[in-house]
């Protein structure tokens, strides 16, 4: 797990092996600076002589500034490692999100991805930044200061014997009881993102239905947990404060008595004031670095739940991927179903699609009508190969779509579902989404034939006019006909349009049908409706019924032969058939 995020370091491994040369220095240094502080307090009381002193003072200036400096440096370099590190794994973990299939999306809610692409990310940054500055430095500073320590204090550095395991115990003991709360802490960020995610993007529901009392609560439960856990968690962990103050203070009174008792009867012979005031700043030191210890481990056994979360993303393998040598040319767009069974997962009892033979000419326009749950999307998701077939083969321009290069296979069909999304930025902007070196003329075609251009033309900016995010300053119509459009400039071989002209009245279905046999006469066209106004002048219509095609003809042979579409003509036309 360490090794496969240590891939994310990348250009930023020599930031942060600078800070780990910057850290040594400062470290070195500061242990240093207690001896040379001892040994001028004794030499003082001996009675040296002034030029000394400055001579002393001087080199103890220097010092200081240069691990000051080193500090400073480790603190720019840690920080510019760190954060690399995190933008290389958030864009790591957004790279693999891409490149998965449906199959694979299913596994994670759209929450719990912005959660390991936030959340998560940033504990395993602060992490990071601990392990390359502070768990490097607190070990240096705990072996450095014993060992001076016990140059400088012989004996007397006994205290730390007792110290020292008395202060790791009790913070043990801490992160062990506090890692529970925190571990628990990271599933249900998750809920709460997901209870806002929901509110942000159903807000006109929720408004409608006046459920906003209903929606504050469910919000502050989440936040209310998540605020129980941390608090717990906290509580535990202000702990470590009381129990680094004990054995401070027994620390400094210890030597304090026991320094004061020796030098006294030696006459400063075995230890003098100097050593003791040495004692005193290892044994802050000890106990400092043994605290920043403790931190380090509450902070990597935090993050190590982020860590298994971030790589449960990086370790799905995508189900779809190319073949060794991808077809990279759609000859047409004519489609082949040859005995398609298909489960969206393996282990499913029930086929979504079974037994489906099914063969379309490049060109036709093809209708697809049935009930709700007939599987009409689940038949059309498996053309641009969104997900692979469990048995049998689709094939586009007569090659099995497992055979070509996706992207190659995905330029050549457009998909326009009913809840297609635009997103933040200009009406422009969106279009060029179907091709982005679309000329403006180009997009004022496509609009005109998705019968987009005259709404398009009466905002103010016109196609300038900026879209808020997901499209919430046009309405349903409007959006799907502006869809239909960016569709249209990818000038795809097959054009599928899934339920996708539900938001328009009949006469402007009616006039986006008309042009689609006018100027795209080449494009297959797969028009899945729940109107059979929108698909009963279609080359051929497919009639689905709990995952299997029931019937396949014309609208005049269906009327004869079908009873299914004869119930859906006869409901929606009152039995007329040239209503």
């Amino acid at each position: 797990m360490i090794k496969k995020l240590a891939r994310s370091i990348r250009e930023y491994k020599k930031p942060s092996i600078l800070t780990l040369v910057f850290i040594m220095g400062e470290v070195i240094i500061e242990c240093f600076l207690p001896f040379i502080t001892a040994n001028l307090v004794n030499q003082i009381k001996a009675g040296i002589d002034l030029n000394d002193i400055l001579k002393t003072g001087i080199i103890l200036a220097i010092s200081a500034i240069v691990s000051l400096c080193c500090g400073g440096a480790a603190a720019y370099t840690c920080a510019k490692a760190s954060a690399g590190f995190a933008k290389n794994l958030r864009h790591d973990l957004f790279t693999r999100v891409q490149s998965y299939s449906f199959q694979n999306i299913d596994k994670f809610s759209s929450s719990s991805l912005v959660t390991r692409l936030t959340t998560d990310v940033t504990y395993v940054q602060m992490a990071y930044m601990m392990l390359i500055r502070t768990a490097i430095r607190s070990p240096m500073m705990f072996v450095f200061s014993i060992t001076m320590a016990y140059i400088m204090g012989g004996s007397l550095a006994t205290t730390f014997v007792v110290v020292v395991p008395v202060l790791i115990f009790g913070l043990l003991m801490v992160a062990r009881n506090a890692m529970p709360a925190f571990r628990r802490v990271f599933k249900k960020y998750d809920r709460l993102n997901e209870s806002i995610e929901e509110n942000v993007r159903a807000m006109r529901v929720v408004k409608g239905f006046s459920r906003e009392e209903y929606e504050k609560k469910k919000f502050n439960a989440a936040a209310e947990d998540i605020c129980k856990d941390f608090t717990k968690a906290e509580r535990i962990v202000a702990l470590n404060g009381p129990i680094m103050q004990v054995c401070l203070y027994f620390n400094m009174v210890f030597v304090l008595i026991v320094g004061s008792k020796l030098t006294i009867e030696s006459m400063g012979q075995t230890i003098d004031v100097g050593q003791i005031s040495a004692m005193l700043t290892y044994g802050m030191q000890i106990l400092m670095s043994l605290m920043m210890l403790s931190m380090i481990y509450v902070m990597i056994t935090m993050s190590m739940e982020s860590m298994k979360r971030i790589c449960d993303v990086l370790d799905e393998i995508p189900v779809i991927h190319n073949p060794e040598n991808p077809v990279l040319t759609v000859a047409d767009g004519s489609i082949d179903f040859n005995n398609v069974n298909f489960k969206y997962n393996k282990k499913a009892k029930k086929s979504a699609l079974s037994d489906v033979d099914l063969h379309i000419k490049s060109g036709m326009t093809v209708g697809v009508i049935g009930g709700t749950g007939s599987s009409k999307t689940s038949l059309v998701q498996l053309i641009p190969r969104l997900y692979d077939v469990t048995d049998g083969s689709v094939m586009v321009g007569g090659v099995d779509v497992r055979d070509y290069d996706i992207k190659t296979l995905r330029d050549s069909v457009a998909m326009v579902l009913q809840k297609n999304l635009l997103f933040s930025g200009t009406i422009k902007d969106n279009l060029r989404w179907g091709n982005e070196n679309a000329t403006d003329e180009e997009i004022v075609e496509a609009c005109r034939l998705a019968q987009a251009d005259d709404f398009v033309q009466g905002f103010p900016d016109g196609y300038d006019t900026y879209i808020e995010q997901g499209g919430t300053n046009v309405s349903g119509g409007q959006k799907q006909r502006l869809c239909i459009a960016r569709a249209l400039l990818k000038k795809p071989k097959i054009l599928i349009l899934d339920d996708s002209t539900s938001a328009v009245d009949t006469k402007t279905d009616a006039y986006i049908r008309a042009g689609f046999k006018k100027f795209i006469p080449e494009t297959t066209k797969i028009i899945i409706a729940q109107r059979v106004s929108s698909v009963q002048d279609a080359d051929m219509i497919i009639v689905m019924d709990n995952g299997k095609i029931t019937a396949v003809g014309n609208h005049n042979e269906l009327l004869e032969n079908s009873e299914i579409y004869r119930e859906v003509f006869a409901q929606q036309t009152g039995g007329a058939e040239n209503e």
